[in-house]
């Protein structure tokens, strides 16, 4: 059975998620993933600390997903960044590299 959970930040009706997972350009032994919404974007408020502790707009959580996310992803050597979206597009860019390891 399939589970729909509504998104806390992009609309249920006519919202859209997308997930790339690139090489890096500017080096090869790194992947990048990219998401991207169509959701109501980062509060100019909070985007300097966006990824500290308790940095939220939203009456529900506690503004530290982004927190963990970005220790994980330093943790396995990698990095992690946002930005709203341009040109006119609704929501926002969250991405982060990784690199990768022989086997």
């Amino acid at each position: 059975m399939d589970t729909v959970r509504p998104l806390k930040f992009t609309p249920d009706e006519g919202g859209i998620i997308s997930v790339i997972l690139e090489e890096n350009k500017n080096n090869p032994k790194e992947i990048i993933v990219k998401i991207k919404d169509t959701g109501i974007g980062i509060d100019s408020e909070i985007m300097s600390r966006l990824f500290t502790k308790f940095a939220t707009k939203s009456e529900k959580g506690t503004g530290l997903g982004l927190y963990i996310s970005k220790n994980i992803v330093e943790a396995h050597g990698g990095r992690i960044w946002a930005e709203n979206n341009t040109d006119g597009e609704q929501g926002a860019k969250f991405a982060f590299s990784l690199p990768l390891s022989e086997l």
